[in-house]
């Protein structure tokens, strides 16, 4: 995914091959946004330098900002069986750039969800959920961005109206089946992504069932400069990060 204000990346990764996903992620930077990692199916292990350790296993969510830096390793705790998730970076805004960095593990338990009357189970992650019926608080909320993150498992037949604050711009992910959204004639199918910038009621069907993301923002409409981990507003701080983690001052 192209960055999408204040979305910067989402990575969808599964496989029941142990091959490709044994070897982890070593212990590596982030400075200058959040990372969340949603599992499906799976387990995986965080340890950061700041001494936390957690264990992100299926329904769970990672929620980590590494703001002025974080160095963390992401390790998997099974040597057989399939690993499926998401991961997504979210901006942060350059006064909070330099803040310091925070962790949060969210069990699966501790991860709401809820069903619609249309029969739609949503896991809401992040932000609050309302349809005008039903109304639920996410594991997370954030400032300045206000993200909304909803997983939606749609039957056959189903349909369901989100509201999304004015301003905010609309990220859907379909991972499985097809949806259809009111006012389009094109399907959104499996592993295709719907960008929308209108707000209020975003309305979407499925005739034949689904499983998507949707994931909502408000725009920072901040000058962004990235080199691979570091994600900052100018040139000046993407080289001051370089620098301040070659020499071993990227947490100080």
């Amino acid at each position: 995914m192209e960055q999408f204000d204040p979305f910067l990346m989402l990575d969808e990764f599964g496989s029941d091959k142990p091959d490709d996903y044994i070897a982890g992620f070593p212990p590596h930077p982030h400075r200058g946004f959040e990372t969340v990692t949603y599992m499906l199916e799976g387990r995986m292990r965080h340890e950061d330098h700041m001494g936390n350790v957690g264990l992100l296993q299926g329904g769970g969510v990672q929620w980590m900002t590494a703001a002025r830096g974080i160095i963390h390793s992401e390790m998997p705790e099974q040597e057989e069986g399939t690993m499926r998730g998401f991961q997504l970076w979210l901006n942060l805004p350059g006064k909070n750039k330099l803040s310091d960095a925070s962790y949060q593990d969210i069990q699966p338990e501790n991860v709401p969800s809820v069903s619609t009357q249309a029969g739609v189970q949503v896991v809401v992650l992040a932000g609050h959920f309302d349809d005008g019926q039903v109304r639920q608080a996410g594991a997370v909320q954030r400032p300045d961005t206000e993200p909304l993150y909803f997983d939606f498992d749609m039957p056959a037949g189903s349909c369901i109206s989100p509201h999304v604050p004015e301003g905010h711009l609309v990220l859907l992910y379909v991972y499985e089946g097809s949806v259809e959204l009111e006012g389009s004639t094109q399907p959104i199918g499996k592993r295709q992504m719907a960008r929308l910038s209108d707000s209020g009621e975003v309305q979407i069907s499925s005739a034949a069932g689904a499983r998507l993301l949707l994931i909502a923002g408000k725009p920072l409409r901040e000058p962004i400069v990235q080199y691979g981990p570091f994600v900052m507003n100018t040139k000046e701080e993407i080289e001051q990060a370089i620098r301040d983690f070659r020499e071993d001052r990227l947490t100080a």
